[in-house]
């Protein structure tokens, strides 16, 4: 459920820079409301960490937690409906949340007060840098990319998140035995993530044998307002989980 509206890093692959200024979103509008801002003010200091003002090398994302436990990197928590739900589910997770938008990372801190988090940290700024200069590799346990951006138009769909390059930076940061969830309630979208997936060599699926490959629907991925909305106008959530080899 990304509100970050992620594009694909084009003209990039592997180790190398991009040969232009590549990012994993668009820019979008919107201001804090009063409590979001608040919440900012009481929490940011803390919990939250600009891309860009990183120090040069690896996060050092045990000290940032106070703890060493495995980590799952959220791309893209919008308003953080389900960030919040599931980190406060699974407290024995680490949980970084990435997102451009800052309203929607506003929010996300004030259901963290709410639920008296400890283990999320929030991450504004661009996915791909955060990956390719700030985290080793197999270092997460778990990357989580929900309804991405679907750029529904055919001549807009090389703007998608989910391109082989992106995925194969992805893959390189998860542990072995880790996994790649995605989820969107675009079909064709879906089948290009599906398509993707499965030509990346460091990804297997363990549900390739489901109809379609797809995963059954985890019980666990809360139903958020906007997946319900989706349903409603006619489109079928899906869930690609892959395992990292």
């Amino acid at each position: 459920m990304s509100s970050q509206h992620p594009t694909s890093p084009d003209e990039w692959s592997g180790a190398q820079r991009p040969r232009r200024n590549v990012v994993s979103y668009v820019h979008r509008g919107g201001r804090m409301t009063v409590g979001q801002q608040k919440a900012w003010e009481r929490g940011w200091g803390r919990y939250g960490r600009d891309i860009a003002g990183l120090p040069p090398g690896q996060l050092d994302i045990g000290a940032w937690f106070g703890r060493q436990a495995p980590v799952v990197l959220e791309i893209g928590s919008g308003m953080g409906e389900t960030t919040a739900e599931l980190a406060y589910n699974a407290p024995d997770l680490n949980h970084l949340a990435v997102e451009v938008y800052a309203a929607g990372l506003g929010q996300l801190l004030l259901r963290a007060e709410k639920l008296e988090l400890d283990n999320l940290r929030l991450l504004r700024g661009d996915a791909v840098v955060l990956l390719r200069e700030h985290l080793a590799p197999e270092s997460l346990h778990q990357v989580r990319i929900f309804y991405p951006d679907p750029w529904p138009k055919k001549r807009h769909h090389k703007r998608r998140l989910i391109q082989p390059e992106f995925v194969s930076l992805l893959a390189s940061r998860i542990e072995k035995g880790g996994t790649l969830h995605l989820a969107t309630d675009w079909q064709d979208y879906a089948e290009q993530m599906r398509e993707v997936c499965a030509a990346e060599p460091l990804l297997y699926n363990p549900h390739a044998r489901q109809p379609g490959g797809w995963a059954p629907r985890p019980v666990w991925r809360p139903v958020t307002k906007f997946e319900s909305r989706a349903e409603s106008e006619g489109r079928v959530s899906r869930d690609l989980i892959l395992e990292r080899v």
